[in-house]
């Protein structure tokens, strides 16, 4: 009996285990072990060269520069997600009918596809001719349009960026949010009524955001990795027929263009992959222990 569950449990596993190692597991191995070679226009390792590739990309002020591109979408989008995300979940946490409904509504941007969601903003709210959503209230305001992906000072296609990540995600987060003030216990909100706390603020900060603790760092973790692995709205609203602009280039449309573009360097766009990995471990490592992610309370 035991063996006959054994069978079927591989029959049933076995196909999405090795789609999983040969699909997932073995590229990246290969693109680890590809970084330590020079490896142009080919994906199967030619000249060993050591730490060249990577002494290459840290010393590259384009990828250098994507780096801090990164830090400038980290620090608009998680706390602009993270107040909006939790603003939707309070307001829907307190509605008594039809809470499903405005939950689905909320939730449905986060099944659009990101190219979509860019290609709508770019064609049709911010685009830069007269006739753009966006320009159009600014028309009807008596100013002038504004060339909203191409103006770089000051940078509007920052204001691109940022609103559709979150009218994206926002409604993910949102769930999560909801999710856990659903598990706070109602007797802390009543305890708290019979000591005259104010509802509003003070019950906020004193009992919800507590409670919601570790909530909160699970959707900061997960705000910070997406944030790092930012590519499709960033290369469907900025890149043309001329090619992708030289501002606002994030790590991974770097890592596109150097391993995929004229020079198909993928070596050094392994390279890149496993730094920026790398970089994505340590954050999300220190960010768990500096929260006390998964910490009990016997830990202290």
């Amino acid at each position: 009996m035991t063996r006959r569950r054994t069978l079927w449990f591989w029959v049933f596993v076995g196909p999405f285990a090795a789609g999983l190692v040969l699909f997932t597991y073995v590229p990246l191995l290969w693109s680890v072990g590809l970084s330590f070679f020079d490896a142009h226009n080919t994906v199967t390792p030619t000249r060993f060269v050591g730490l060249g590739n990577y002494t290459a990309m840290l010393s590259d002020g384009a990828f250098t520069g994507s780096l801090r591109t990164f830090l400038l979408f980290t620090a608009f989008i998680v706390p602009a997600t993270y107040v909006l995300s939790l603003a939707l979940a309070l307001m829907v946490n307190r509605v008594r009918r039809a809470q499903a409904f405005f939950r689905s509504v909320f939730f449905l941007p986060a099944a659009c596809s990101y190219v979509v969601a860019a290609l709508i903003w770019k064609m049709s709210i911010f685009n830069g001719v007269r006739f753009g959503l966006a320009n159009t209230v600014l028309d009807a305001f008596g100013a002038e349009p504004v060339a909203w992906l191409s103006t770089t000072h000051p940078p509007w296609y920052w204001l691109v960026i940022v609103t559709v990540r979150l009218w994206l995600q926002a409604g993910f987060y949102m769930i999560l949010f909801l999710a856990g003030l659903q598990r706070i216990d109602p007797v802390l909100y009543e305890a708290a009524a019979v000591d005259g706390a104010r509802p509003g603020r003070q019950v906020l900060r004193h009992i919800t955001l507590p409670q919601l603790r570790a909530t909160s760092v699970a959707v900061v973790l997960l705000l910070v990795v997406n944030a790092f692995q930012s590519f499709d709205e960033f290369y469907n609203l900025l890149s043309d027929a001329r090619g992708y602009p030289p501002y606002a280039r994030p790590p991974l449309v770097y890592l596109y263009y150097t391993a995929l573009g004229q020079g198909q360097n993928l070596g050094t766009g392994s390279a890149g992959a496993v730094i920026l990995a790398l970089i994505i471990a340590v954050v999300t490592v220190g960010q768990a222990r500096w929260f006390g992610l998964g910490r009990t309370d016997a830990d202290g």
